[in-house]
């Protein structure tokens, strides 16, 4: 029997049996509580378009990220509203994914976790409820008919699934963060979604993309398998105009504010909290407009004890690195294996004499890194057969190059959103860096050793 929604063309078949063994429907009813060098010649010839990185390197910020942070607000402009709107649906969904994984690393087994068809991990939970969340908080601001988004997943993927208990699990997640929309200054729905309504905004995350037109571009769980490790994991909203990201907004929920900090586990974090009473870190969202001149701006997550988000909340400004000698770099890579070359990177960075330990984080934790200066170099060179999705990258790409730094292909290249929802034309991989003069060094460097690397 196909469950199905007045109004709503899509029926959903209940689903086979899936493969996973001992599998059990998870109860995840969350009440809403109130709270919880020098440039090279060659670098002039920089693709000029509108896509064109920029090239100014903005001062360092070693500072610490804990200290009193400025009460400044972005200057109105173009997408000032949409960037508004992006922040706070972006805050709600990483309260609601710190609750979902709290619960998930309360239990002894993995029934929050499904495998997905590559067989990456997808949480049952925080996924779709994230996407249904931020689908409504968008619709609701601009008009269901002016919202189109591009997600990764699907609502045929939510009715594969044993349907009817998780689709109700996710509606009770998804009306506990909605409940909470006052406190951002936003609307509450003014009666709980029904299963038919979560389903129905999820259904509208399905646009292909392309180079006209306005869409959205989501990925509600970036690093799924840090989340249900209980380490790092981010949440990418980002809008793209015609091709091009205008704005984008990264919510890492577990990055901590203090750079110190970064060295231990987040794991480490959350066991001194409840033993000891050092103050810890609450995590971060990083956003930004492109072209606007406001650069990349960071905000902290909401404490427990706070009552009310009051647009921009305490945001700063923040900036890339200045360091260009290769020898005095941090660079990023990916923990996961499975679609990047390790050890290409390994070589790579050895050749242009990086000498610190590589910062290791999963998701597009990576750009946000980079954009607040705690690294200055993030390559990912794909094994062959994968193809990078635009959700992977738009919102950092747009936050690192407001923040002063630069990010294309290997081949120097701005990378293309406006072909779907993949890269597509991508030189060999991905460079982003902290100014031009490292990038145009890093370039090089790949251009010197690719032949040999057997990619």
């Amino acid at each position: 029997m196909p469950i199905s929604c007045p109004n709503f063309r899509t029926q959903f078949p209940l689903p086979q049996p899936t493969r996973q063994t001992n599998y059990t429907p998870p109860n995840l009813g969350i009440s809403p509580s109130i709270f919880h060098s020098n440039l090279s010649s060659n670098s002039a010839n920089y693709p000029s378009s509108r896509c064109n990185c920029r090239q100014t390197i903005s001062s360092a910020t070693a500072q610490d990220y804990s200290g009193t942070l400025q009460f400044e607000s972005m200057d109105s402009g173009n997408y000032s509203k949409e960037l508004e709107v992006a922040v706070k649906a972006v805050h709600m969904a990483c309260l609601l994914c710190q609750r979902v994984q709290d619960s998930l690393l309360s239990k002894t087994n993995e029934e929050h976790v499904q495998s997905k068809d590559d067989d990456s991990p997808v949480t049952i939970a925080a996924d779709w409820s994230v996407q249904a969340t931020v689908s409504w908080v968008l619709s609701e601001a601009f008009g269901c008919e002016s919202v189109s988004i591009v997600a990764e997943e699907d609502v045929e993927a939510l009715s594969k699934t044993d349907s009817i208990s998780i689709l109700n699990a996710v509606t009770r997640t998804v009306n506990g963060c909605l409940a909470e929309a006052p406190f951002f200054g936003l609307r509450a729905p003014s009666t709980p979604l029904t299963t038919c309504e979560v389903l129905k905004a999820i259904s509208r995350c399905n646009s292909t993309g392309g180079p006209t037109g306005r869409f959205w571009v989501l990925d509600p769980v970036d690093g799924t398998l840090g989340f249900v490790r209980g380490d790092q994991y981010a949440i990418a909203l980002a809008l793209i105009e015609d091709g091009e990201p205008v704005l984008g907004v990264l919510g890492c929920p577990n990055y901590p504010m203090k750079k110190e900090w970064l060295s231990y586990p987040y794991g480490y974090h959350r066991i001194i909290s409840r033993l000891t009473s050092v103050s810890m870190d609450k995590g971060c969202v990083i956003y930004a407009r492109k072209g606007s001149g406001d650069g990349a701006w960071m905000q902290p997550l909401l404490l427990d004890k706070e009552k009310k988000f009051v647009w921009p909340n305490s945001a700063r400004q923040i900036n890339v690195s200045t360091i260009d000698n290769p020898a005095l770099a941090t660079f990023c890579e990916p923990v996961e294996k499975g679609n990047s070359s390790h050890s290409f990177t390994a070589g790579l960075a050895h050749t242009v004499g990086l000498r610190n330990e590589p910062l290791r984080v999963y998701s597009m934790v990576k750009y946000a890194a980079i954009a607040r200066g705690d690294a200055e170099i993030f390559m990912k060179f794909a094994r062959s057969g994968y193809k990078e999705k635009i959700w992977d990258h738009a919102a950092g790409v747009v936050i690192i190059e407001e923040a002063g730094g630069v990010v294309t292909d290997a081949g120097g290249h701005p990378l293309c959103f406006s072909k779907g929802i993949y890269l597509e034309g991508l030189d060999r991989g991905i460079i982003a860096c902290s100014g031009a003069a490292l990038h145009d060094k890093i370039i090089r460097a790949v251009d010197a050793s690719w032949n040999s690397s057997g990619l």
